[in-house]
Formats: structure tokens, sequence, C-alpha cells
């Protein structure tokens, strides 16, 4: 029996090249359910580059959903296909309409040849649903040569076989606790070996896979799933021992800190947030704060349920186009006359009017080309397995006349699952905010509003009383430092006693009139109070965390308080400190480190020193926020705070907005070349800065700048961070000693 010839085996170094896949949007797509429009996401999948499918976000309530999302694929020109056996650099494309019910439902499939590329070319696909229907997918592809190595393939002109990395592992417990005592799950995407399990200290795992392919290694806790390990395995040096401590009992809370700021604070969280990200650091994260303009970046960001596990390089360009486009057409006749006929549907559903809704839509015009039908509850889904720090946005409660914001100021927070008081201990899920309620019965549900209504709440511009106004227009520490001293006096334990109001005179009249005009709110937010009727415990002011948060005379008068009014009159934090820390003080969310990031134009240390003293008014445990003249006249990118006496006080690593060593380094390490030198100069004077907060369109040169500035401060301290990660570790052991 003679036998078929056998081909002769080569081999030889193939270089890569970089596939960027950019999923634009789709047209006119065909819904499976007859009464609601399509719930559409994109699935890619090229075996040649990836392990498993990657997938865009799910747009709702849309037939032609936009995406603008970009996937990105190392692959081998060697590796085309035959055109009769597309099995190899074939990209499959498919359009699914979500359907939690019956499952997905396939709208369209279709396959990509990425060996028709050439290096350096741009190709934008509109592929169409069938011959004969309407319904197109865009997508941008764009091949580049990359410079490294290459990897070695061998092949007999038939078969090809890919260069594999072996990866050892070796798990080895490091306290006191027995090896029996934790099992883990090792799992590397994609390798021969898949999922292993085992006890700590049994032995060493391998795992094989392609050594190009851009994989990682999960670390999961059997015992405890909310903790995980993630280790980039192109971080790793090849040949040599690398030894990463997983703290298995004692991991650090870990939380954001985001300023308001405009457009300013937006562009420039996205900048340290891709900072971040780089440096490995982002999966660090438990919560995310932010306030007034952050939670723009925040609510942009929390559309996609995977956003901090993918390159973060399309947000970015989505935001680009919109914080440079032209605003003008946001009052055109057209865009008035929807606005006036989304709010007169509120109206008719039974939302309060007020001056915010209008200014919500505006703000949604100026930031997106579209409305977004996105809601705060959504955002669960980006929660759903812990693979996104959860976001937590900002507001205060205040009177809507009669009393400035330092005088009666109560902080709300809102997250994708409850809002509420910390001060009352009230929450309600969030999907429910905006009905009504009495006694903590819901007596009529109103629709989820769109988030873009709620940010609006967050960075309500214009609802400051004229003697807010005329406190900003003063220095900001000197009014606090006399708002302080007016109240030392007061024992904040003791119930202050009621005055016998006498009929006002003449002048009292004249003088209630000033204060009137002093003190209302023109354009205030007004929301269905949900904490309504409620009575109070005959104790609550002796309550702990009632008397945490407690913050105004009025505390002590239950009648007074926010129960007893019909609306919220909810409005920017910025006008009473520009922090959206707060939330993150509880007690119950434990954080050991902030990453403060602030985008004050103003004073480097200004609104992190006034809530050190807010905090200390309150009994709050916070490190004292102390720099030294030196660091307040030229402050660094990156100083710590913390209070080793005080156990309870988060360490605070704080980023101010400046340019130090940005002007000489345009990364690390890296010194600008002369031709270099004007990328290096960013404008930051709180006088005539391009990025002053009334300012809505940034040229493409600005944002960049700001974009580049940013990410490289929290680059060029990834040493710092990395210390303050290791000092928190320390700090909860000695907190939680086993």
């Amino acid at each position: 029996m003679s036998s078929s010839p056998r081909a002769a085996s080569q081999a030889e170094v193939s270089r890569t090249c970089l596939l960027t896949v950019r999923v634009l949007q789709a047209h006119r797509l065909p819904s499976e359910d007859l009464v609601t429009p399509s719930d559409c996401y994109v699935t890619l999948w090229l075996p040649t580059a990836c392990s498993h499918r990657l997938q865009t976000r799910t747009v709702k309530n849309s037939s032609s959903p936009v995406w603008n999302q970009s996937f990105h694929f190392r692959i081998h020109r060697q590796l085309k296909p035959c055109h009769s056996f597309p099995l190899q650099n074939v990209m499959e494309l498919k359009v699914f309409d979500q359907d939690l019910v019956t499952g997905d439902d396939p709208v369209l499939s279709v396959l990509f040849d990425a060996g028709t590329l050439r290096a350096g070319e741009f190709r934008r696909e509109s592929f169409s649903l069938s011959p004969q229907g309407e319904g197109r997918l865009e997508v941008e592809f764009r091949l580049q040569s990359l410079a490294d190595r290459g990897e070695w393939l061998v092949s007999n002109g038939v078969l090809v076989a890919r260069e594999l990395s072996c990866l050892h592992v070796q798990l080895e417990e490091t306290g006191d606790q027995k090896s029996s005592e934790h099992r883990v799950q090792l799992v590397v995407s994609g390798s021969c070996e898949g999922p292993q399990e085992a006890s700590v200290g049994t032995g060493t795992f391998r795992f094989h896979c392609p050594a190009c392919w851009e994989q990682e290694l999960s670390i999961h806790l059997q015992d405890a799933p909310e903790e995980q390990l993630k280790v980039p395995l192109s971080a790793l040096p090849s040949g040599q021992v690398v030894r990463l401590v997983f703290p298995t009992s004692q991991i650090p809370v870990v939380a954001i800190m985001a300023t308001g700021g405009g457009i300013r604070a937006m562009t420039s969280l996205y900048g340290q947030l891709a900072g971040l990200k780089e440096l490995g650091l982002l999966d660090c994260v438990s919560y995310i704060t932010g306030a007034s303009g952050s939670t723009w970046a925040l609510a942009n960001l929390y559309e996609d349920p995977e956003w901090s596990q993918k390159d973060l390089a399309g947000p970015t360009e989505l935001l680009k186009t919109q914080v440079t486009k032209n605003k003008l057409g946001v009052l055109a006749p057209s865009q008035l006359q929807r606005y006036r006929q989304e709010l007169a549907e509120r109206a008719r559903l039974g939302y309060p009017s007020c001056f915010t809704n209008l200014w919500a839509l505006i703000n949604e015009a100026l930031l997106h080309d579209e409305p977004h039908d996105h809601k705060l509850s959504d955002q669960r889904e980006a929660l759903s397995h812990g693979q996104n720090p959860l976001p937590i946005y900002c507001a205060l409660n205040t009177k809507g006349q009669s009393l400035t914001t330092f005088e009666f100021g109560e902080w709300c927070e809102f997250s994708p699952y409850e809002v509420g008081f910390p001060k009352y201990g009230a929450f309600i899920p969030s999907e429910l905010f905006g009905s009504e309620f009495f006694m903590g019965q819901l007596m009529k549900r109103l629709p989820e509003s769109r988030i873009c209504f709620l940010e609006g709440i967050w960075s309500n511009l214009y609802a400051a009383n004229l003697q807010d106004s005329l406190y900003w227009a003063s220095e900001p520490s000197q009014f606090w430092d006399r708002w302080v001293r007016n109240h030392a006096n007061l024992d904040k334990e003791q119930v202050p006693l009621l005055k016998i109001e006498e009929p006002p005179s003449t002048a009292g009249r004249i003088a209630e009139f000033f204060t009137d005009l002093l003190t209302w709110r023109p354009l205030a937010q007004a929301t269905h109070n949900f904490l309504r009727g409620l009575h109070f415990h005959k104790d609550y002011f002796q309550h702990p965390h009632f008397s945490t948060w407690k913050a105004t005379t009025l505390d002590g008068l239950p009648n007074q308080l926010t129960p007893s009014e019909p609306h919220l009159c909810l409005l920017d934090v910025g006008y009473l400190i520009n922090t959206s820390c707060l939330p993150l003080l509880q007690p119950t969310r434990d954080v050991d480190l902030i990453l403060s990031l602030d985008y004050n134009l103003h004073g480097a240390f200004q609104q992190l020193q006034l809530l050190g003293r807010f905090c200390q008014e309150q009994g709050i445990p916070f490190p004292p926020i102390s720099p030294s003249p030196e660091e307040q006249l030229q402050p660094r990118e990156c100083h710590t705070f913390s209070d080793p006496t005080c156990p309870g006080a988060p360490a605070v690593l704080h980023f101010p907005l400046v340019s130090d060593s940005f002007r000489e380094y345009s990364a690390p390490g890296v010194r600008r070349t002369p031709e270099e030198a004007a990328a290096g100069e960013v404008n930051l004077s709180s006088s005539d800065s391009p990025y002053h907060y009334t300012k809505v369109t940034y040229s493409q040169e600005d944002v960049d700048k700001l974009l580049h500035l940013t990410h490289y401060n929290v680059c060029n301290n990834q040493e710092q961070l990395l210390e303050a990660l290791r000092q928190a570790v320390q700090r909860r052991r000695q907190r939680r000693p086993h």
C-alpha cells in the first residue's frame, strides 16, 4: 500500500499587524418584537486572534442603534484563507436582538476577510441585511503594521502551527492560614488546558496558548467569588519568575472620587481612567463617585456593561467628537420644539415642571447627537458580575427659598440600585426615584426618567440663589472660616430651643423681603419627595448615623426637615463643596484608599481642605489636608495624605489638575523634542483658560492636550500608586488581624 507524500515543514518569523475594528451603527434593523424596537448588540469573532467572541454594548429600543466601539486584534498575513474555505483571518460579525425571555434573536450575520486589507489601509464597509432589505451595518477596518519581532510560524503549506507560550503557575500560602482553607479556579481563556481547580499549595499548573494572543490569567477564590485577581500575560516578562501577592482576606477597598468642572471634568476623567487602565490598576477600584461634569463621563461609560474591561480608545474618540462639535444647533427651533414636547409629556405623566428639566435636555444635546434612552437602573448590567466599579452620583438637597446652601444642605446619593439620604438612612430603588410616596408607601409610580434628567440634577448650574452667588464671588476659604466660627458655639447634641415668633413689624417685613430675594432659587429642581409624610423617632437626634450627617441648626426641629416637604430641591454639590467624596466616607463602605481626582482651576487643595474641615465639623474620620507652603505654591502631580493615628480614616492620593513635568516629558521618562514643546504647554489659568467651565466647545488641540496631560499625570506616578496600594493592604491587615 502506497502512502501520500508528506509536505516539508518550514519555519519562519511572521510579522504581525494590528487590526482595529470599529463598529459604528446600524440602520433600519427589523425587530422580532412587534411591540417595541430592537435591543441590539454586535458580536465579533476572529478565531486566529482571539479565544472568544467579543461583544458591543446593547442599545435599547432603537432600530438604528449607534455603538461607536473599537476592538483590536493582532493578525498574521500568512494566515489568509482560501477563497473556497474561509476559516482563518475571516471575521464574523453578528447582530443580535436581545431577548431576556426567549433567547437573543439573530438579525444579521456577515463575514469580512481581513486578508484583503493592505498595511496602512483604512476601509469603511456597509453590510446589507439582505439583497432586498434596507437594514445595514456600518463598520470601519484599519490595518497597521507592528514593529515587534513577530511570531514563529511552522507550516507545511496546508496547515500552520503557531508559537505557543507556556505559563507556569504555583500557588503558595503566605499567611498563617492552612492551605486547605482556600480552593481556587485558574483560567486562561483559549488555553489547551482550560479551567483548572485546586487547593492552594498543591502543585504547579501549566497553560499553553498562542504567544501573540492578548490573554490574561484569572484567579477566582471559590469560597469568595467576588474576590478575584486578573493578570495580563503581556505584562509578564518571558523566561522570568514573577511573584505576585494576592491578599485573600485583607483586600483593601479602593475608590475614585472625581470633582465637578463641566466639560473639563468630563474630559479629564476619561484621560485619568485611561491611565489607570494602562497601569492595570482600574480593576482594583470598587467605587467611583462623580459630581457635576464628571457624572457626564460616568453616564456615558456605563452605557457599555464591559467598559472597564475594554480599550478606552473608542469611547475617547466619541468624546472628542462631542466636545469639539459646534453647539449652536442645541437651540435650533426644531430642537426647542422637541424639548417642549418631551417636557409636556413629563408633565402629563405627573412630574413637577421646573427649569432644570429644560437644562437637562439642552445638556443632553450638548453631549450627544441624539436622545439616549439609557436609565440609571440600566447600569446594573454593568455590575452584574463585578466587572466595573460601583458608580455613585451626588447631589445636594436644600430649601427652595429662605435658606442658603450653607444653612441647609443634605447629601443625596444615586447609584444604579438605589437613591437616598445617608443622613436619614432612607433609600428607594433607583427606578422609583421621581414617583410619588407617602408615609413610605408608593402612591403613584411614574416611568423611570431617562438619565439625562438626572444629569440635569447632578450638574444644575442654574439653581444658585443670590446669596450663594455672592459667596462664590468671594474667597471660599474665608467664607468657610466665618461659617464654621458661627456654628462653633452650637452644641449639636442639644436640640435648639423653639422661639415664639411675634408678628413682623414694617422693618421686619422689609428685612424679610430682602431675605427672600437673597435666598430664593428661581431655577431649582423640583422632584416628588419620597420621604414625604414620615415621622421622626423620639430619639432620632441621638442616632449615630443621623448625628454624623446632620449639619444645620434645623436638624433639631423635625417639622422643618425634609420629610415635611412635598418636594425635594436638588442641586449641584458644587454650591457647598466641589467634591463627590462624602458617600465614600460612610462606615459601611469601609474605604481604605481614595484616589482624589480634582479638576478645579483655582486652588489645587482648596476643595479637599474644605472637605476636611466639613468632616472635622461632623466628626467623620478623614485625614488632615495640610500641604506645605511649597506644595501650595507649586503643587505636584500627586500628593498623599493619611492619618496613622485614626484607623477609620482612609488614605487620600490627591491628583490636582496641574501641568508639572508634562511640559518637558511627552510620556514617563520620554523627553520632548523641540518640535513637541508646544504640545506640552497647557493653559490652566483660572482666568483665561480654554477649559473654563463656561466653555462648552474645545478645539481639537485643546482636547488632545487635556487628555494627554491627565493620562500622563496618572502614568507618571505609577510607583506612588503602587506604594499607596501596598500601604492600604498593610493598614487593613493591622485593622483586622487574624
